[in-house]
């Protein structure tokens, strides 16, 4: 098997390409944003995302058969449904959280971000997570070593082991010193 298809392979097995099959487009974000903001229904969607019927449809059944929403009949209507998120779509808001502090932080405008998020009760500003070690001290890249997990594809298993730390990367570079494509 050549190098390209062991990198296809371990990109196939990846939990990170595997979510961005899920929630790595605008629209799905958008979504997933919205879902957050406490919106459910179809038209709602539409409206504040701005998006075309036959896009929120295929994405909605994505985020659906992915099990990040559900769709639920609504009881005064039943031929019109709700969507809400799962415990798999709550769980992925850190994730949302991080993403969208990176984007307040380098994409708002001058006056500061359009939405913040606050504690309901209290009504202080949330903090967004950090990278902390085990101990509580904040971790940068440079603090953060890749290795091969548990369940790693041959590929990944001989990529990440039998390597020097590639400075000030956090990752590691292959033994003989050249650089990855």
């Amino acid at each position: 098997m050549s190098g390209s298809q062991q990198g296809r392979l371990a990109n196939k097995e990846c939990s990170m390409a595997r979510a961005m099959e899920v929630v790595g487009d605008r629209w799905s974000i958008l979504i997933l944003r919205e879902a957050f903001y406490g919106v459910k229904r179809f038209d709602e969607f539409e409206f504040y995302i701005g998006v075309a019927p036959n896009i929120l449809s295929n994405r909605l059944k994505k985020l659906v058969d992915a099990g990040v929403m559900a769709r639920r009949s609504l009881p005064e209507h039943p031929r019109r449904y709700e969507y809400v998120l799962t415990e798999k779509g709550r769980d992925f808001f850190p994730a949302y959280l991080a993403l969208k502090r990176w984007g307040d932080d380098w994409l708002a405008e001058p006056a500061g971000p359009q939405v913040v998020f606050r504690e309901r009760a209290g009504g202080r500003p949330i903090e967004y997570p950090q990278l902390r070690t085990k101990a509580g001290k904040p971790l940068s890249l440079e603090d953060i070593e890749v290795v091969a997990g548990a369940g790693a594809v041959p590929f990944n298993r001989r990529r990440f082991s039998d390597v020097a730390p590639a400075p000030g990367l956090g990752t590691k570079a292959p033994a003989s010193g050249r650089k990855r494509k």
